[in-house]
């Protein structure tokens, strides 16, 4: 089965809420994503349409969007889009959901701070391994070259 996946940036429009399912943890919250575009005349930056999707969340992914998310924050949603049409009251009604498979913080137009998930303990521990040395020495990457790579042996 072919699904359309989209990633859409924009702009929590409601506060998540949380709801514990006999299937899991599940969360649902509005996404306010408007088009800008340079208006020539004005010679300025123009809100365009702003489409709304209802963007659904399950499982741990869940328990951290309400953790972390709160209205106003920008974010960029990854997940399948589902267009449904309904009638209620004799209207019809075309809703946008996206059944999301990642949600971040758009750091693009700000800074986050991330903390991981302290999970109990499954099974038996993972030893910790050292963090490995990011730094560039001060004479740049030959330098670490030199510090990886081994000397080869003189043949004679």
């Amino acid at each position: 089965m072919n699904e359309t996946i989209i990633c859409a940036v924009g702009n929590v429009a409601t506060q998540p809420v949380y709801l514990d399912l006999a299937t899991g943890p599940s969360a649902r919250f509005r996404l306010a994503v408007t088009s800008r575009y340079l208006d020539r005349e004005k010679n300025a930056w123009t809100d365009g349409h702003t489409n709304f999707f209802t963007v659904w969340v399950r499982r741990q992914l869940a328990a951290n969007v309400q953790a972390s998310l709160n209205v106003g924050d920008p974010v960029i949603v990854q997940g399948r889009l589902k267009v449904r049409s309904d009638v209620r009251e004799g209207q019809n009604w075309i809703s946008a959901d996206l059944d999301a498979v990642a949600v971040g913080h758009d750091l693009a137009r700000g800074t986050s701070a991330f903390r991981r998930v302290v999970r109990p303990d499954a099974g038996a521990a993972v030893p910790q391994q050292p963090e490995p040395n990011w730094e560039t020495p001060p004479g740049g990457s030959q330098e670490v070259r030199a510090q990886q790579e081994p000397e080869p042996a003189a043949v004679t």
